[in-house]
């Protein structure tokens, strides 16, 4: 086992402040841990928020921390107290990581847990050519998913959740916001038994994958009246179900208008400044709209979900990745994103 590797940290509390560094110390595992050899890993948002140190980023982060949390490899090591996971199985990880003793944990709630340690963010994580969590908090990987899907377990676990709070069988269903999270929560809609899809965004490419990826309708929502639009494939009533990506207080309060009175409203996008209700009492309260948020994935649930929707004649895997890059070449991809390069960027070791 080499002693060194490669790996992006992020050195400074502040903004910017990522290096890539090629004299990381090989992690060594606890009895509870294993030891992946990372295949890949794709950049997040979040990875942007903390590079960019925003409020969240500063209650949370202790600088130096090496970033990255969606990812796939191969267990290269276990330790001691670790019964079921072996060298040699191929993983993906969940970047929660869960006390196991507070009372969400107690109550099958773990994903919500109130102690949470997050990989890749105040542990180290997978922008290296390794890295150690606790063998609990892996996910094997059936043979017919490649290293690059499985980085998108984490991510695009967010959409399916939003997709599994929504109860979307037999429903007509709006999804608003198209990026990758989106497009999954679309496949995600189709999968699990939803009547119609209708999305919406503001870039018409994307809207074109949306079709692709399951959508029946796609909307513009900047260039039409999106509420009349929907109205008017319901017959007058309404949506049954909406999933908001955006975390826009525009988008939200358009999809609670887009709603059939007792219709129910899933939020998965985290907005960036408060977010104000325009008419809570008509648009919600008097027509008992159901509001609900998730935070992340269900741990299992929503893994094995999106499994079967990553199998589905729904999901394109190659209109979700946006551009491939070695570890080092990290800003080029950043770079990328912060552009408007749809797609998730994934970096090799």
């Amino acid at each position: 086992m080499k002693e060194t590797m490669c790996g992006i940290v992020k050195a400074l509390n502040g903004p910017g402040g990522l290096v890539y560094r090629t004299d990381l110390p090989v992690p060594q595992i606890g009895d509870d841990e294993v030891l992946i050899k990372i295949h890949c890993t794709a950049i997040c948002g979040t990875d942007l928020h903390i590079m960019e140190w925003d409020d969240w980023s500063q209650k949370r982060i202790k600088a130096p921390v090496t970033l990255g949390h969606e990812t796939a490899g191969d267990i290269v090591a276990v330790g001691s107290a670790v019964k079921d996971r072996k060298v040699g199985d191929r993983v993906s990880c969940e970047s929660h990581i869960p006390c196991g003793t507070c009372y969400f944990c107690q109550h099958d709630m773990p994903h919500i847990c109130k102690n949470v340690e997050l990989f890749g963010c105040t542990q180290n994580g997978a922008y290296a050519e390794y890295a150690k969590i606790r063998a609990d908090c892996t996910f094997l990987l059936d043979d017919s998913i490649s290293y690059e899907a499985a980085c998108m377990f984490e991510p695009m676990g967010a959409g399916i959740h939003g997709v599994e709070a929504a109860h979307v069988e037999g429903k007509v269903v709006l999804v608003s916001g198209c990026g990758p999270i989106g497009l999954t929560a679309i496949s995600g809609c189709k999968t699990f038994g939803a009547t119609k899809v209708i999305a919406c965004d503001l870039i018409d490419e994307k809207l074109e994958i949306a079709r692709e990826m399951g959508a029946d309708e796609v909307f513009n929502s900047g260039k039409c009246d999106l509420v009349a639009e929907v109205k008017k494939l319901t017959g007058g009533a309404g949506a049954d179900a909406a999933i908001d990506i955006t975390g826009a207080a525009a988008a939200i309060n358009t999809d609670l208008k887009c709603l059939r009175a007792a219709g129910r409203m899933v939020c998965v996008g985290l907005p960036t400044k408060p977010v104000t209700l325009v008419d809570m009492a008509d648009d919600l309260i008097y027509r008992e709209i159901e509001l609900t948020g998730v935070s992340g994935r269900k741990i299992w649930e929503t893994w094995e979900d999106f499994a079967k929707v990553m199998k589905s004649p729904y999901y394109k895997m190659d209109r979700v990745i946006g551009g491939r890059f070695p570890m080092k070449e990290f800003q080029t991809a950043i770079d990328q994103i912060q552009s408007g390069v749809p797609g998730k960027m994934i970096l090799y070791p």
